[in-house]
């Protein structure tokens, strides 16, 4: 039986990003699974046009809660996410779920912070308390300035059109309060960290702080930077080549 693969998204993205990667591992001989976030299922260039009722009022805790519905029925899960799905990746496998996990360019658990530049200004920007529950608009400077920094105008702004939408304020959040803590210290199952060392959103250094923060001594939580790439590193060129070392560091397991 083909082994299965759950991807998750991040902010400002739904299942449609993982196109490209579902075809290449199922060319593999794998599974694969996509799920959507609640009121990110569709066409992005939709969404943006017509922004789904109680998009600005989406919890972390309800996509966390649809990620496990997801996951139920699939046993041995391997569990892949970008960002804030990195994230939702270390939360299901603090609650058991997935033999394998593998967060991208991962938000961090449990209030980690840094004090790189890009990192605090997206991060008071999205999290404004003042804007309350209005959803964050995605515009096409903004995707190339925090995702696309890496690519050319051209292919940011075509990522933008076929893939970006606008975001709840209350996901990154809650990120940073409870619903984003995690018991690092207890045994876990391996993972792969992989950054992107020119992201603008998840600096590399908050990377393997999160990394290395996972304690356990019998437990691994490997670590993996690429170069010459942002938090786009997923959709820009040479995507393949980080989808290769993943396949290769899940088939040596």
């Amino acid at each position: 039986m083909a082994q299965t693969i759950m991807f998750m998204h991040g902010m400002f993205l739904n299942p449609q990003s993982w196109e490209h990667w579902q075809a290449y591992f199922e060319s593999r001989g794998y599974h694969t699974i996509a799920p959507a976030w609640p009121l990110h299922e569709g066409d992005p260039r939709e969404l943006r046009n017509n922004v789904p009722p109680g998009l600005g009022e989406l919890s972390l805790d309800a996509v966390i809660a649809r990620m496990e519905q997801a996951a139920r029925g699939h046993d041995d899960l391997i569990l892949v996410g970008h960002s804030v799905g990195g994230l939702l990746v270390q939360i299901l496998v603090s609650r058991g779920i997935g033999k394998l996990g593998v967060p991208i360019c991962s938000i961090a658990p449990n209030r980690m912070l840094s004090l790189d530049w890009g990192f605090f200004r997206n991060s008071a920007v999205i999290t404004n308390p003042l804007k309350g529950d209005e959803p964050f608009p995605m515009d096409a400077d903004g995707f190339y300035r925090n995702f696309g920094n890496t690519m050319s105008r051209a292919e940011s702004d075509a990522a933008y059109e076929k893939y970006a939408m606008h975001e709840s304020r209350n996901v990154l959040r809650d990120c940073m309060g409870d619903a984003g803590k995690i018991d690092l210290d207890r045994p876990h199952v391996p993972l792969l960290f992989i950054s992107a060392d020119k992201d603008e959103i998840v600096p590399t250094e908050l990377c393997a702080k999160n990394a290395k923060a996972y304690t356990h001594e019998k437990s691994r939580a490997d670590y993996m930077e690429f170069n010459d790439r942002g938090h786009f590193i997923c959709g820009q060129r040479q995507w393949e080549e980080v989808a290769a070392y993943i396949a290769n560091w899940v088939e040596g397991k």
